[in-house]
């Protein structure tokens, strides 16, 4: 399965695309930033997003895209520039028939470092384990959407496929695993 993450942003949209591999195991194939120019209007930078986002769609031709859920922050302005691009994503993907999965930013924390409230750091420092990187993926938004196609392969429903059984798990997917059952009460 190929998936590619987004991690929506205005003025950088990371991206990340990863292949699934036997053992419950991805295989980096490319990451990077989307950006737009601040100065542009806002019409304009949403189109330079979408072209960027277009072009890695039909590079990578991906199973799914999981784009990052966007919740209300202090700052409206710039949820509003995210829920843009993020609606933007989504559209794309549809325009393909590429199913679209949404993921929180705790989801995506919990499935890759075994707790909702790590730092940025430590997300970037578990991409790169999970990944086997020579060095840390860089910027943090493409750290995070990497991260957001980890989740989405590590997803609960996906990881029992297959006849693969629950002890297969890393302690980050069971702890995963937990607070979703437990949010699901």
């Amino acid at each position: 399965m190929r998936v590619l993450g987004v991690d929506p942003g205005l003025t950088r949209c990371g991206i990340g695309v990863i292949d699934s591999v036997r053992s419950r195991r991805a295989t980096l194939v490319e990451y990077g930033v989307l950006r737009s120019e601040p100065s542009d209007s806002v019409d304009q930078r949403l189109l330079v997003i979408a072209t960027q986002l277009d072009e890695w769609l039909d590079r990578h031709v991906p199973d799914v895209v999981a784009v990052e859920r966007v919740f209300a922050q202090h700052n409206h302005g710039t949820v509003m520039g995210t829920a843009q691009v993020a609606g933007i994503a989504m559209l794309a993907a549809a325009r393909r028939t590429i199913p679209v999965a949404l993921h929180t930013p705790s989801e995506v924390k919990a499935a890759v470092t075994g707790t909702g409230r790590a730092g940025k750091e430590q997300v970037q420092r578990m991409v790169k384990q999970i990944l086997s990187l020579d060095h840390t993926p860089t910027p943090a938004d493409a750290a995070d959407a990497l991260a957001l196609a980890i989740t989405h392969l590590w997803r609960p429903a996906g990881a029992l496929q297959g006849g693969e059984r629950s002890e297969q798990l890393t302690p980050a997917q069971r702890a995963w695993a937990a607070a979703e059952h437990a949010a699901r009460r």
